[in-house]
C-alpha cells in the first residue's frame, strides 16, 4: 500500500462496565507519526457489532450523559428478541444503528481538526466482550 494510505490497530480493553473511552490521544499519536504536515482524513472504525464511535465533549459528564440517554433508548430489559449473553444484550447489537462503528475526521497539517470541546470516543456498551479494535486510518 502506498505511503498515501496508513493503519493501525488500536488494542483496548473496556472491562465489564458500560464506557465511553476517550481516543483523541491515540489518534493525535498516530497522526503524529504517520501524517506530519499533511493533509488528509482520519477514519476511525471498530470493527464490532456492539459498539461506536462518537465524537463528543467528555470530562464534563457528557460521556455519562450519553449512557444515561442509551439507557432510556435502548434499555438493559428482556423486550430484545437477540438473546444470547447479559440480559438485555440485545440492545447493544442496536446500538451501531444510533452511534454508529466509524468516524471519518479532516486533518490538516498533520492535526486533527476537531472542535474546542471534541473528543473521538469508543463507545461500548457489552459487558460481556472486555476486548475492543479500533483500526485508524490516515489517507492524505
Amino acid at each position: 500500500m502506498s505511503d498515501s494510505f496508513t493503519t493501525t490497530v488500536l488494542n483496548i480493553t473496556t472491562g465489564t462496565a458500560e464506557t465511553v473511552t476517550d481516543l483523541t490521544r491515540a489518534c493525535e499519536e498516530f497522526l503524529t507519526r504517520t501524517a506530519p504536515g499533511r493533509d488528509g482524513l482520519l477514519n476511525v472504525f471498530v470493527p464490532h457489532a456492539t459498539a461506536g464511535i462518537a465524537v463528543l465533549e467528555t470530562g464534563a459528564g457528557s460521556d455519562d450523559d450519553l449512557l444515561a440517554a442509551l439507557h432510556h433508548l435502548l434499555p438493559a430489559d428482556d423486550r430484545w428478541q437477540h438473546r444470547h449473553g447479559s440480559p438485555g444484550h440485545g440492545r447493544d447489537h442496536v446500538l451501531p444503528a444510533l452511534v454508529p462503528p466509524h468516524a471519518t475526521l479532516p486533518v490538516i497539517g498533520g492535526r486533527l481538526q476537531l472542535g474546542t470541546w471534541q473528543s473521538v470516543c469508543l463507545l461500548d456498551t457489552n459487558k460481556d466482550n472486555a476486548d475492543r479494535q479500533v483500526r485508524l486510518s490516515f489517507l492524505g
